[in-house]
């Protein structure tokens, strides 16, 4: 049966699955044949997100993200580190890619989008160094 098969099935209509955004991570959740039966239900990308899942720190950096974006100006953007700088700061470098989550978190709820270089870009495949901005 070919992906696209498979995925009609797994909606029933037809058409391709409905995009998912990992609940813990942020990152856009692929589709697998085995998930067939079961799409409905598929919350996570990975066991390691499964495991994580979101604590009050998470949740901590989504509120800093959003409180340090009231504050500027719009068009302006905030550099994760500032949020996690601003949850705990004298031991703000673990929390970088909690801040980063918690941004792509964001995006997939519409509050925020990240950049590099000024442009737009997919939060599940961004490397190296992004800004957060408003929508």
């Amino acid at each position: 049966m070919s992906r696209r098969a498979a995925m009609a099935g797994a909606t029933g209509s037809g058409g391709a699955a409905e995009e998912r955004v990992c609940v813990a991570c942020g990152r856009t959740i692929e589709w697998r044949k085995k998930w067939v039966n079961s799409w409905d239900g598929v919350r996570y990308c990975s066991d390691g997100c499964r495991r994580r899942k979101i604590r009050p720190v998470d949740r901590a950096l989504e509120e800093a993200i959003v409180a340090l974006l009231a504050q500027r100006p719009t068009g302006s953007t905030i550099c994760p580190s500032d949020a996690a700088r601003l949850v705990e700061p004298d031991d703000w470098r673990p929390l970088m890619e909690p801040a980063r989550r918690a941004a792509r978190r964001l995006v997939a709820t519409g509050h925020v989008e990240i950049t590099q270089g000024g442009q737009v870009v997919d939060p599940s495949t961004a490397k190296g160094p992004v800004r957060v901005r408003r929508t």
